[in-house]
């Protein structure tokens, strides 16, 4: 896995909660919707997160992502 590849798995997360009215979205809907793996989508929630795009919050056992406003 390269940087390239991780911007690209970051671009699906990004455009997933873009598409949502929320801009939320738990993160087993993330994987769902995006078709990422347990790695690929940690890959892409440390790259948006790095960027101060995402906040990151845990919900009922469940990590939620939700894009910065």
């Amino acid at each position: 896995m390269n940087m390239e590849v991780i911007g690209t798995y970051a671009g699906l997360v990004w455009n997933a909660l873009n598409d949502v009215e929320s801009h939320s979205l738990p993160s087993k809907k993330i994987k769902r919707v995006t078709k990422l793996k347990d790695k690929e989508l940690y890959a892409a929630i440390g790259w948006l997160g790095r960027e101060g795009k995402l906040d990151i919050a845990e919900i009922e056992g469940d990590i939620v992502l939700s894009l910065v406003k």
